[in-house]
């Protein structure tokens, strides 16, 4: 069963100060779908299906960390998310879809085969966010501070909850990157740091708001 969550219901009330209870996050991004393997941008308006490919990832990593007892289990709102964590649900676990776990927003270049021009002006505002202008974002989409300012919202519904010490999520590429930057109190200007590919799994253990990298870019589940 996935649950459904609307962004409005909760709005983050706690400080720093409020929480101290140790919670872990397992971060994984979601399987392989035919726009990853043809080079396509996908974004948060590509709801796109895992592939045979991806389908396997999912059952591979399921199989490698299924033992452990998640408290929860947190998806996007999209499908290629929580079809990746079907074989938790299938083992009676609850999904929760959250929309402040959605890739960030690509804008103009959403499903569209990439061609040198494209890859030219991905490049440039890719170096804008290095640089630090993270207001701006790529024609028609969504700003790196945008995205930022949700996911800040997502974890304090994930801080919050007191019975859920143990954590599964399941996100996007850029999204994993902004994230770990909020989680690791790191700028988001080096979001590029964290390299990532399909399935790839990182482990933070946080105190309140504060974050300790366990696991990094952990891929061994991902040969199937």
């Amino acid at each position: 069963m996935i649950e459904i969550v609307d962004i409005d219901i909760f709005v983050g009330k706690h400080h720093r100060s409020d929480l101290s209870t140790k919670k872990t996050i397992y971060i994984v991004r979601h399987g392989q779908t035919d726009y990853n393997k043809q080079g396509i941008i996908q974004g948060s308006g590509i709801d796109s299906d895992l592939n045979e490919t991806g389908i396997r990832q999912a059952h591979k990593f399921h199989q490698t960390y299924g033992h452990i007892p998640f408290d929860a289990v947190y998806t996007s709102q999209l499908r290629r998310t929580q079809q990746s964590m079907l074989p938790f649900a299938s083992a009676g676990h609850q999904l929760i879809a959250r929309p402040e776990f959605n890739e960030i927003n690509w804008g103009i270049y959403e499903g569209v085969k990439s061609t040198p021009e494209h890859k030219e002006k991905y490049s440039a505002i890719v170096n804008r966010w290095k640089a630090g202008f993270l207001d701006e974002p790529i024609e028609g989409g969504e700003s790196p501070n945008a995205l930022f300012a949700r996911q800040k919202r997502g974890l304090d519904h994930l801080l919050t909850r007191p019975s859920d010490e143990l954590i599964l999520l399941c996100m996007h590429g850029r999204a994993m990157r902004s994230f770990l930057c909020l989680l690791l109190n790191e700028p988001l200007r080096e979001m590029d740091q964290w390299e990532h590919t399909n399935f790839s799994l990182y482990v933070v253990e946080m105190t309140g708001y504060d974050g300790s990298l366990k696991v990094r870019n952990e891929i061994s589940h991902t040969i199937v």
